[in-house]
């Protein structure tokens, strides 16, 4: 067997295709030609051993090792070929380079394209899918260049392979779906829903959704693959009523299409409700919820706070396979700390059969923002000691806000310290804001101020947000002051934060004159206080409250 390599341009041994021997190919017997019998062969698999060797045999047996499950097998034939020196037609040498692609051999495939005198369409396509398959996306570009040069005309085929190649996570080439679209007219392509899906795909994860539409309106039946597509597009860029268009004129839907729209809606607070909507109409019509939608409905519950609908689902989720799905553990207790129910929160955590650092960041996370910042630091040490799992950056943020509900300052300034010195985690804004408010609301204002200025990148507005709802905690009107104008700097206009922050902290302070002085700053500049809104269960369902509303 040849040693394969995944190199595109992988040198061979004195420049040639090597050869080997094996003992069938070795024979005692001379007196006539014959293929030696093998039980586990069909005769197309060994065909090919006749002397001298014939193009439709050869074929034969090239064409068997390509649809075989080990095509590699099958590089004997050209071990063979070139050992009898037969001269192979083009047919077999793309069946050669077919069986080198599918055997990840793209060094010796491109060999042979290499030599092709005019390489056929389909040789173009099957080296071009090998290159996008091993992640050689630019090999399969410039190979695509080379056949809109040709007398080739590349297909449906050969643009879809790069619509999705361009699409991939190694390369992000939002002009790219113009690109193929112009060539798809230029050449009168033409175009199925292979190639269409690719298209509209290529769009919309390219931002541009408007384009993707145009497409998909093109299509005479619209396939669910793209209207999920079209979905996902839509809801990531937050127009819901686009995304709901195009799921109402989906007519054959499947539980895919049902878990973009879960997905979609789980994501806001605004639409979260309709998750759970359209996540009871799916089970109505008899699709059964798959991991995917579990975890956007569990996600969809944490956003609500709604935890009795939570427990619902858990109920269901506990009849599937998917309950002991580390995903699924690690969803639920982050819905059920979200929801404050820290308790139910900790006996999924401790039943979990496997935890990652996702879980015990959630956990732990969970018991800090729910007022039980001892817990949070007890089940930190213990992570810290649960090898190989190691904290990350959202770990230790949980840590250090824990310490900050704590007081702890001497232990905020271990755990800080620790991260880059034990874990190699450099410290982010979020760490800077987060020490900034444990050395500040401890009272320590001004050794908090000592530590924005010694920070080594520039303080962002989180920082400084931290430090000025400190100073209103403890009454210091001076340091309040250098962050609110730090604060304006950095924040735009828009943004009340600051400006409510500062006249609270003045107001507070009883001086009522720069209270007046901020208010009418505030109201010149257009600026108002954001008005909150909560979502709480009623007999009817879910239902939003506004800030200072008494009744519905």
């Amino acid at each position: 067997m040849f040693n394969c390599t995944n190199r595109p341009n992988g040198k061979m041994k004195n420049g040639k295709l090597p050869t080997f021997r094996t003992s069938i190919f070795s024979s005692t017997h001379h007196s006539k030609p014959s293929v030696p019998h093998n039980p586990t062969s069909p005769p197309a698999a060994t065909s090919y051993l006749l002397h001298p060797p014939n193009a439709y045999c050869l074929s034969s047996a090239l064409q068997h090792y390509i649809n075989s499950d080990n095509p590699c097998h099958g590089q004997k034939i050209h071990s063979h070929i070139l050992k009898t020196g037969f001269s192979p037609n083009t047919n077999i040498s793309i069946k050669l380079l077919i069986l080198y692609v599918k055997s990840s051999c793209l060094s010796y495939a491109r060999q042979l394209f290499d030599k092709l005198s005019q390489p056929t369409l389909s040789a173009y396509n099957y080296m071009i899918s090998g290159y996008i398959k091993h992640g050689f996306v630019g090999e399969s570009f410039d190979l695509v260049h080379r056949l809109v040069l040709s007398n080739e005309k590349p297909d449906g085929y050969t643009f879809s392979m790069i619509l999705k190649a361009s699409t991939g996570d190694n390369v992000s080439l939002i002009r790219i779906g113009r690109e193929v679209h112009a060539q798809i007219v230029k050449f009168d392509v033409e175009t199925d829903d292979i190639l269409y899906t690719a298209l509209v795909d290529s769009y919309v994860k390219g931002g541009r959704v408007g384009y993707a539409r145009r497409v998909f309106e093109m299509m005479l039946e619209k396939n669910v693959v793209c209207s999920t597509s079209m979905i996902t597009g839509y809801l990531k860029q937050g127009s819901v009523e686009d995304a709901e268009d195009v799921f109402k004129k989906t007519v054959e839907k499947d539980v895919v299409v049902f878990n973009a729209m879960i997905e979609g809606y789980s994501k806001s607070i605004d639409t979260a409700k309709r998750a759970l909507e359209v996540y009871i109409d799916m089970q109505r019509l008899d699709f059964s919820p798959t991991i995917s939608t579990f975890a956007s409905i569990i996600g969809a519950c944490s956003v609500l706070s709604a935890f009795e609908i939570g427990q619902q689902v858990q109920g269901q989720l506990m009849k599937t396979e998917f309950f002991t799905d580390i995903k699924m553990g690690s969803a639920l207790l982050d819905m059920y700390s979200k929801c404050g129910r820290t308790e139910d929160a900790r006996r999924v955590f401790d039943h979990m059969p496997e935890k990652n650092v996702f879980s015990w960041t959630s956990m732990i996370d969970g018991y800090g923002k729910n007022g039980n910042p001892n817990e949070a630091l007890e089940l930190f040490s213990r992570m810290q000691g649960y090898h190989p799992i190691e904290p990350n950056y959202v770990t230790f943020l949980s840590a250090l806000s824990a310490c900050a509900h704590a007081g702890l300052i001497a232990r905020g300034r271990e755990i800080f310290e620790s991260m880059q010195r034990d874990y190699s985690v450099k410290p982010r804004m979020e760490h800077y804001a987060c020490m900034t408010d444990l050395l500040g609301r401890s009272g320590g204002l001004n050794e908090a101020l000592e530590f924005i200025m010694e920070m080594p990148e520039r303080p962002n507005s989180d920082v400084w947000a931290a430090l000025l709802s400190s100073c209103r905690i403890h009454g210091d009107v001076e340091i309040a002051n250098i962050a609110a104008n730090e604060l304006f700097k950095l924040s735009s206009d828009s943004r009340p934060g600051a400006y409510v922050a500062l006249s609270n902290t003045l107001a507070e302070a009883g001086r009522w004159d720069n209270v007046s002085e901020i208010r009418e700053l505030m109201k010149g500049r257009g600026i108002s206080k954001d008005t909150g809104f909560s979502w709480i269960g009623t007999d009817d369902g879910l239902e939003a409250f506004h800030f200072g509303q008494r009744s519905n």
